[in-house]
């Protein structure tokens, strides 16, 4: 089975799902973000990014109401290292980074933690809040910290009931084009 098919049969599987809190499916979320990303001009490592930035969601377990999670899930991690076996750092790496960039971005731009959604503010406080002062000179260290940034605002974008995307299939050739040793 090809890379895009185990990621389209995963999001087939559990992608309809509400994300959390919010007014799409995860599916929904992904493809949107993968949307703007695509509307910015992004590369097409970081179109990928974002349309999986979630996946670790779709490979894990976690309560389906946002009100009951207690712990960070650590879907940003879980998510880089099953992404790393199949592609680059410029797709696996602002996945990693996207969560750090919400608490970098908290603790950086004053605007933005008043545009987070109600679900993102719970995650942000599991999630460790905004960064302190040495966490953001270490954030601003790691190699991908900016395409995790823009990550972050395509994520944050990619929350709107009703937004006509394209469909998962489309990205199938991409997915395939982007992975390591063709998938």
């Amino acid at each position: 089975m090809s890379l895009a098919t185990q990621i389209l049969a995963l999001y087939g599987a559990r992608g309809g799902a509400a994300y959390f809190g919010e007014r799409v499916s995860m599916a929904e979320h992904g493809l949107q973000a993968a949307h703007f990303a695509e509307l910015a001009g992004a590369p097409p490592q970081l179109v990928v990014a974002a349309l999986l930035h979630d996946i670790g969601h779709l490979l894990e377990e976690v309560p389906d109401d946002i009100d009951d999670w207690t712990l960070d899930a650590r879907h940003e991690e879980i998510g880089a290292r099953w992404l790393a076996r199949h592609f680059e750092a410029a797709v696996c790496e602002p996945v990693r980074l996207h969560v750090p960039a919400k608490r970098y971005l908290c603790a950086t731009d004053a605007g933005y933690l008043a545009r987070l959604s109600p679900a993102s503010m719970h995650t942000l406080k599991l999630q460790g809040g905004p960064m302190s002062a040495d966490e953001v000179a270490r954030f601003e260290a790691a190699a991908h910290w900016q395409q995790a940034v823009r990550l972050r605002h395509w994520d944050d974008q990619g929350k709107v009931a009703g937004l006509v995307t394209a469909p998962l299939e489309e990205y199938r050739s991409l997915i395939e084009q982007i992975a390591r040793n063709g998938g």
